[in-house]
């Protein structure tokens, strides 16, 4: 299913990477995604965004197919001494033609990996309450760990619950 697409670590922001990853933000945020961004979203301000990605403690891969970025997904090492052990999966993006084709579970499985090498036995995400990213993430066997009402806001001002999630690796 995943034929031609390939995963790989991003280690700079070179000006193709950062023109796939502003319009794949764009789109996806277009698309319904809540990912901290309301519809329209400028390419200034998802340029801006992925230019401040890179920095110590961010992990990121992109999902590559016919040389175009069509998914992303990020790993923020948590850095607190007590904290070692743990991490946070942070805004899985696959652009809405290349959905259900084996990208986001290829992406996870990279992250995944690489958090075990980082030494992180817990990773945490959270996702807004009804999105199909719910039963994605469950079925990476990530397990619900709470809720929190009036969590996040709607381009229409409707406030949604996120859920939290959680996995031992």
């Amino acid at each position: 299913m995943t034929h031609g697409v390939t995963i790989h670590e991003l280690e700079s922001m070179e000006a193709g990477v950062l023109n796939d990853l502003t319009e794949l933000l764009i789109r996806v945020v277009e698309d319904g995604a809540s990912i901290g961004f309301l519809p329209p979203v400028s390419w200034e301000d998802a340029n801006t965004y992925w230019k401040k990605v890179i920095e110590p403690g961010v992990l990121a891969w992109n999902a590559v197919c016919d040389g175009k970025i069509v998914g992303t997904v990020q790993l923020h090492l948590a850095m607190k001494r007590n904290a070692t052990h743990r991490a946070e999966v942070v805004k899985l993006m696959v652009h809405p033609e290349y959905r259900r084709k084996g990208v986001a579970h290829m992406l996870m499985q990279a992250l995944e990996k690489t958090a075990a090498e980082e030494g992180r036995s817990l990773l945490v995400l959270d996702t807004r309450e009804g999105d199909a990213s719910n039963k994605l993430y469950k079925s990476f066997g990530y397990v619900e760990a709470g809720r929190i009402p009036h969590f996040a806001k709607s381009s229409d001002g409707n406030l949604h619950t996120t859920i939290f999630y959680y996995k031992l690796i």
